[in-house]
């Protein structure tokens, strides 16, 4: 924000450093840059491509115009990939203070395209949920088993009661670190010699980050 120009007053400088924590904060969030929203997946949303909405920017956790309702149940399964290796380090999601909100999650680590019936095998990690609609509580994970993460999928079996499911926003906190790209580009030098499929290929991982 504009205020920190001016926080050197007297007694002002407290709410400088908060502003600096919460930038800091949300820098923490920003793994959903590193979704591959190609494939990214949600199962059981009522509206195609809804599920999308709710990984975007910590500081617009708050937009209530973008949700992810369930359809046929209360359950939403997320198959998330991202565009490199991931070490997972906390999860929240916020939803509305009534029975919509879920309940549980189940976190499971490199099954991609997971359906309904793979989630009767054992997660990686559960979590009982609390409602929260401002968005304030982080749910750490064991990083020991969430240390190489290509594909997280996210399993919500249940809610507080309420026919549907609704998910306002689904942060995701840790680091992430680039795929093999050495062994992309060793692969790509001996199937080809042609020197301009080289460089296309250090061009073409940013275009994930532009959109």
């Amino acid at each position: 924000g504009g205020g920190a120009v001016m926080a050197h007053g007297p007694g002002r400088c407290r709410c400088c450093g908060e502003e600096a924590a919460g930038a800091e904060r949300g820098a923490a969030w920003g793994l959903y840059l590193r979704i591959d929203r190609q494939r990214l997946q949600c199962l059981n949303e009522r509206r195609e491509g809804s599920g999308a909405l709710v990984f975007r920017a910590w500081e617009e956790r708050g937009d209530r115009t973008q949700f992810v309702e369930s359809d046929d149940d209360e359950e939403l399964l997320f198959n998330i990939p991202f565009t490199g290796s991931v070490k997972l380090k906390g999860v929240l999601v916020m939803g509305q203070d009534d029975g919509t909100h879920p309940a549980e999650m189940r976190l499971f680590r490199n099954i991609p395209h997971m359906s309904f019936d793979d989630t009767a095998r054992e997660p990686e990690q559960t979590f009982s949920l609390n409602r929260d609609p401002l968005g304030e509580l982080e749910y750490p994970t064991k990083i020991a088993r969430f240390s190489n993460v290509h594909h997280l999928s996210i399993h919500f079996p249940k809610n507080f009661g309420a026919e549907t499911t609704k998910i306002f926003y689904i942060g995701l906190k840790g680091e992430w670190t680039e795929a093999h790209r050495h062994e992309v580009t060793i692969c790509n030098y001996e199937a080809s010699a042609n020197p301009a499929d080289h460089r296309l290929e250090q061009i073409t991982p940013q275009s994930h980050f532009i959109a």
